[in-house]
């Protein structure tokens, strides 16, 4: 079988979403108008300096749910707040400060008015209360479709330089801000056969990190002061995210349990309810949107991280993540076409 002929059986969900990404990316031409694709965003020379830009879209049924198995309803005010939540969060693995944005909403025509107000208000409120001061929303469009979806594009600007994936070094120390494996925790809570109106302050709270997530918008640009040699969002889990800046940097990394149990015993509500594993949230919950650095030895890291590992030289042909010693699967997390 030729390849062509290989290419015209195979779907997207075949080879997924990096396998997607590796076939379409090399037809891409970025042009010499600064970073094309790869990284958390893009980048683009203008005069008197660079804007970094970023779009995602969320989709019903595929990113959310208007009711949830467990029965929960997800508000307009949150699926507004994400989409702008998740957008920021992009600007700021790239040690950038969002400055303006568009918007596109399609939808039924019967969805009411009421909702698609509770829908602005939400990205209202998510710019207001993530710390976004700077953040315009500039225009966008309005759109007719058999499902609910929103595409949000963001642009930035970096102060102090934009930090990539790919400038890790052996030595490095491995770092997070923010959340982890809350928004695993939540989804998975929203999913569950379970009746949602018995639900506790303390589940609620997981269940909110999933449908309003607080990406640590103050922490990219000091990160990027501080001097962090790559950086990221952790949008699809710790580990995906790990080995995808591991992959761009060619490096290894080593994790430390312990460091991550901190992270692990919030999310005990959403375990014994569930009679789950916590760690596996912390390795493999994505949408928490926080951010993974790494950081020369020396630099003085900004006291919202926490140190959870090490960078180290590659041994073999391919990158690998390490767990106090255990290589561990970093394949397996979020994937649209998986």
């Amino acid at each position: 079988m030729t390849n062509q002929q290989t290419e015209k059986n195979l779907t997207v969900g075949d080879i997924g979403e990096q396998g997607i990404l590796n076939e379409i990316l090399p037809l891409l031409d970025a042009k010499d108008a600064g970073l094309g694709p790869g990284d958390d965003a893009g980048a683009l020379r203008v005069a008197g300096g660079e804007v970094v830009v970023s779009v995602d879209t969320i989709v019903q049924d595929q990113d959310f749910r208007l009711v949830w198995p467990s029965g929960h309803e997800h508000k307009a005010y949150d699926i507004g707040w994400k989409s702008i939540a998740q957008n920021v969060s992009d600007i700021n693995a790239m040690g950038g400060v969002p400055t303006g944005a568009v918007v596109s909403l399609s939808m039924p025509s019967d969805v009411t008015l009421s909702w698609a107000k509770e829908f602005a208000r939400g990205i209202a409120g998510a710019i207001t209360s993530l710390g976004a001061d700077r953040l315009a929303i500039l225009g966008g469009d309005l759109s007719r479709s058999s499902e609910i979806s929103v595409t949000t594009t963001v642009l930035g600007e970096c102060e102090h330089g934009k930090v990539l994936r790919n400038g890790a070094k052996s030595g490095d120390l491995v770092a997070v801000a923010g959340r982890l494996g809350s928004a695993g925790a939540g989804l998975a809570l929203l999913d569950a056969l379970q009746d949602s109106t018995s639900w506790n302050r303390a589940v609620l709270r997981l269940v909110e990190a999933q449908c309003k997530p607080v990406p640590p918008l103050e922490s990219g640009p000091r990160a990027a002061q501080a001097g962090a040699s790559a950086m990221m969002d952790i949008s699809d889990g710790l580990l995906r995210d790990a080995g995808r800046l591991a992959r761009a940097s060619r490096v290894s990394l080593e994790l430390d349990r312990q460091a991550l149990e901190v992270f692990a015993q919030r999310l005990e509500p959403a375990a014994t309810l569930l009679k789950a594993d916590p760690m596996e949230w912390v390795l493999r919950g994505g949408e928490d949107f926080g951010l993974l650095a790494t950081f020369p030895a020396e630099a003085e890291i900004p006291e919202e991280f926490t140190v959870i590992g090490k960078v180290l030289r590659t041994t073999g042909r391919r990158s690998t993540i390490r767990l106090d010693g255990k290589q561990l699967d970093y394949r397996n997390g979020f994937d649209h076409f998986g």
